[in-house]
């Protein structure tokens, strides 16, 4: 690959090929940079509703716990 691009201008390297690559995978990447952040989010939501869950229970065994046994 490096004999190729020997002879070849710096901007066809660095400006041209990456230009084509991103034309040719530009979705392929969005598409795969989208799932990732949907499912970061997800992650981020699940642990958030989980501690709230853990939060809420905690409250409610603190207060029946100090109005005494039944």
């Amino acid at each position: 690959m490096r004999e190729i691009f020997a002879g070849m201008p710096w901007w066809l390297k660095w400006v041209a090929v990456p230009v084509i690559a991103l034309a040719v995978f530009g979705g392929l990447i969005t598409s795969v940079v989208g799932f990732v952040i949907g499912l970061l989010f997800k992650a981020l939501v699940l642990v958030a509703l989980v501690a709230g869950l853990v939060f809420v229970v905690r409250k409610f065994m603190t207060s029946s716990n100090s109005r005494g046994d039944w």
